[in-house]
């Protein structure tokens, strides 16, 4: 079995940061693509920053410059630092991560999501 256990929401105002982390652990025996998506009220879901397969990061174009994505392979922990934090980056915050288990099963984890509230 896999986890994935998001830490680092809370309230912010406009201007602030705010660093995500989230941490792996089970049985992995390797991570594909690990990253961020959120979920703002009334909306879709939405990918904010993900390191792909080849290790190369992508971020959706309202992060860019503003959060940062990296990553400590050895916890199968990344984290998302935001910075210059907006109202509108109000939401939950998932994590998702595309992992190959010990058993050789590729599944698609999502953690339970982390609320960030950024005030006005």
């Amino acid at each position: 079995q896999v986890q994935l256990v998001e830490s680092g929401g809370g309230l912010v105002q406009a201007g602030g940061s705010l660093r995500l982390s989230c941490a792996a652990s089970g049985s992995i025996f390797i991570i594909n693509t690990m990253g961020w998506y959120r979920q703002a009220p009334g909306k879709q879901r939405e990918l904010v920053a993900v390191f792909t397969k080849s290790g190369s990061t992508n971020y959706t174009d309202s992060v860019k410059g503003r959060f940062t994505l990296s990553r400590d392979n050895a916890k199968n922990t990344v984290y998302l630092q935001m910075n210059s934090l907006k109202p509108e980056d109000t939401a939950v915050y998932y994590c998702r991560a595309d992992i190959i288990r010990r058993d050789y099963y590729a599944i698609d984890y999502w953690g339970k999501g982390t609320l960030v509230t950024v005030s006005s």
